[in-house]
């Protein structure tokens, strides 16, 4: 086998400024939210976002709506108990159904996170023009549907 047909550019592969950048985000969020006292993640904030539009979701509802696997999204909830961000509740018609309530405590997390979201958001954006993040975000959209297209197939 030649070493040309194993090697990929991987700094010319959208896959890897994804990742990359995904990364950095990731980063920028705890170091943000540690510097202003916040022991969240922003996986827990993405749901307590979710609780706080749509309280009282189905467990497995909110694994869909938040991209993650039900068995770790439940060791996700079971650390925000221990925290307090959440409540988890048997359904009262169908015993085999958990419904995941964001607490008081969760709430006010919460809207403490705004702030840091809308700097990121704003540092991310700053000198890049409104139709390329719209160009930008439609392509990611693409990405998106080619991978589950793909996964389909699996």
């Amino acid at each position: 086998m030649n070493n040309s047909d194993i090697l990929i550019d991987f700094d010319t592969s959208v896959g890897r400024w994804i990742g990359s950048t995904a990364k950095m985000v990731d980063n920028y969020l705890h170091e943000a939210f540690q510097s202003h006292g916040l022991d969240l993640s922003k996986e827990q904030m993405v749901v307590l976002k979710k609780l706080h539009e749509n309280d009282g979701l189905i467990q497995n509802e909110l694994a869909y709506l938040t991209l993650r696997d039900k068995s770790s999204l439940a060791r996700l909830l079971a650390k925000m108990e221990r925290k307090n961000y959440i409540n988890r509740e048997q359904d009262e018609f169908d015993k085999r159904v958990n419904r995941v309530f964001i607490t008081e405590i969760g709430r006010t997390t919460f809207r403490q996170t705004r702030p840091i979201i809308v700097e990121l958001k704003e540092i991310m954006e700053k000198n890049i023009k409104e139709e390329e993040i719209y160009q930008l975000t439609n392509t990611l959209k693409n990405i998106q549907r080619n991978i589950n297209s793909a996964e389909a197939q699996i």
